[in-house]
């Protein structure tokens, strides 16, 4: 797949549940009208953009090499970003938030491949290179911004989701994609599939669930990365790239009737319509601010704060996800159940399917999913009427309770939980610290029920008092062969009728006529009356011949 990519360090060492994401650009694919478009937008954007966007803007287009005449190339941006230490890959439209941030935090730029079509000049609700690259693209030449969105992705991606918000980003990707379909005729058919889709997304929109975790980052990531502003409520600048990308909405947004707020963690809260124009926009101070709220908010997720709250999360998600336990054991699986003691202390928990043992983001050796096909499982907590915690107890502390390697061993938690089996070994981490013990012929029960029989094989233990992490995905990504998937709905592809197909003709040599050193002006007199008389509804196209003849 990478063949076809220009590419630079960063690519290379990106994971493969990532790498499912790239695809050639085709720069060959991109025609005559849709190079057109991309100068309408950046020429109009420039000009304005000079005057209300921050200051690293205009530098930027030029440190990441943006052109106004041409669509970008990602073999030519990859040269040029490489000197900044980022990268850029094209990907089909939307895809998974997670993935999206993961590629963030590897300093790589997403760029949907496509281009608008011309109903939506000024702004589309699909991810199109216009938007990426001319939005995104200038303002990582800032160091304290592209050094919050590397931040933030690595935040972003442990950020565990939730059942709604896959249905959200389906629902999303799917208007996004129908309202980009290039048909110049009236399609009933697709009329029907858009109207649909908006009341899907209607419908999700007025769904009363709890915001995931997932759902408030992209919250802020919306307010900030997408359209944000910086400066002062009263002379706001521009550096959202959903504004900078956007011809309508760079100029309304500084109407008045757009309400300006000051940046902070509420707008994790503040929920966004990506079908409409914003009502109401923040504002930081400056690109310092956003860390200090990007980490404030890190400070309430599950990732820091473990224990109950987090494994309930990644229970609730339904996804692959990971806790980490006192010892630093990692546990990577799609949890299902936990069970509380009266302080609300996880003192048990199980996975369910494919799972995997690791220690520092590494899987250890034996612990894969071919090991853990059906799942893991594991008490916590300290032992009944013994202050000395498990991993705390050195060798002689293991012989003093009878922790002998090839003996037969019962002890019980504080938590009422029963472990009778033969210990056959142990597993340390690089303080000296046990944090997994070996039992076979083993019983592990809790008050009537058996959560562990002999007959399901050899029990590994997982040693520790408490859960300290939980977070989407798994701890070693290599443990596992697709950590996301990719969406089965696809962008459509143009077909051009054969009114479209000349209409493309035409622009092909206005494009040619441009590229000439001399201007023939009776020429392009007879092209513009000849485009006015067939073709009344190509603006842009007389508007390329226009500007050529003034």
């Amino acid at each position: 797949m990478l063949e076809n990519i220009e590419t630079n360090p960063l690519i290379e060492r990106l994971p493969p549940h990532l790498k499912q994401f790239i695809k050639p650009q085709n720069y060959e694919l991109y025609t005559y009208q849709d190079q057109a478009v991309w100068r309408h937008v950046m020429r109009k954007n420039v000009q304005f953009l000079s005057q209300v966007a921050h200051g690293s803007y205009l530098a930027g287009l030029k440190k990441t090499g943006i052109s106004i005449d041409h669509i970008p190339s990602m073999y030519g941006m990859n040269r040029i970003l490489k000197e900044i230490g980022w990268a850029a890959v094209a990907v089909d439209g939307f895809i998974p938030p997670a993935a999206f941030m993961e590629f963030q935090a590897y300093k790589i730029l997403v760029i949907a491949a496509d281009i608008r079509k011309l109903d939506n000049i000024e702004y589309t609700p699909a991810p199109d290179i216009i938007h990426e690259a001319a939005g995104h693209a200038p303002i990582i030449a800032s160091p304290d911004y592209a050094e919050y969105l590397r931040r933030f992705g690595e935040i972003g991606s442990k950020a565990i989701s939730s059942a709604h918000d896959h249905e959200m980003y389906e629902a999303v990707r799917n208007i996004s994609i129908l309202k980009e379909v290039r048909s110049e005729k009236k399609d009933a058919k697709l009329d029907q599939q858009i109207a649909a889709a908006e009341a899907e997304i209607e419908r999700l929109q007025h769904k009363k669930v709890t915001p995931s975790e997932m759902s408030l980052i992209r919250n802020l990531h919306w307010w900030t990365v997408e359209y944000g502003l910086v400066g002062t409520l009263e002379r706001p600048k521009l550096y959202g790239a959903g504004l900078l990308s956007s011809i309508g909405e760079s100029k309304s947004c500084l109407e008045p009737e757009v309400e300006k707020r000051p940046y902070s963690i509420d707008a994790a809260y503040q929920d966004f319509d990506i079908t409409r124009k914003q009502p109401h926009l923040y504002v930081t101070p400056n690109f310092a601010h956003l860390s200090e709220v990007l980490e404030e908010f890190a400070n309430t997720m599950a990732v820091r704060k473990g224990g109950h709250r987090g494994l309930q999360k990644l229970i609730n998600s339904k996804s692959l996800g990971t806790i980490e336990i006192s010892t630093g054991l990692q546990v990577s699986g799609v949890f299902t159940r936990m069970i509380t003691n009266d302080d609300n202390d996880v003192v048990y928990f199980e996975t369910s399917g494919p799972s995997a043992l690791a220690y520092r983001e590494k899987e250890l050796i034996g612990h894969g999913t071919a090991t853990h096909q059906q799942g893991f499982l594991s008490p916590l907590g300290k032992l009944k009427g013994i202050n000395l915690a498990i991993e705390d107890m050195g060798p002689r502390d293991l012989q003093a309770y009878n922790f002998y390697d090839n003996e037969r061993i019962e002890f019980t938690y504080e938590s009422g939980i029963k472990v009778e089996g033969l210990n056959v070994t142990g597993q340390r981490n690089v303080n000296g610290k046990l944090m997994l013990i070996q039992f076979t012929d083993c019983t592990v029960s809790y008050r009537d029920e058996v959560l562990f029989s002999p007959a399901d094989g050899l029990l590994n233990l997982a040693v520790g008092k408490e859960i300290t992490s939980a977070y989407a995905g798994p701890a070693d990504y290599y443990s596992f062969d697709q950590v996301y998937h990719e969406s089965e709905v696809k962008t459509i592809k143009s077909i051009f009728t054969k009114e479209q197909i000349a209409i493309q003709g035409l622009y092909e040599k206005v494009r040619h006529y441009r590229e000439e050193d001399k201007i023939n002006k009776p020429l392009l007199e007879k092209l513009k009356t000849q485009v006015q008389t067939d073709y009344p509804e190509q603006w842009l196209l007389i508007e390329e011949i226009e500007e050529l003849i003034n």
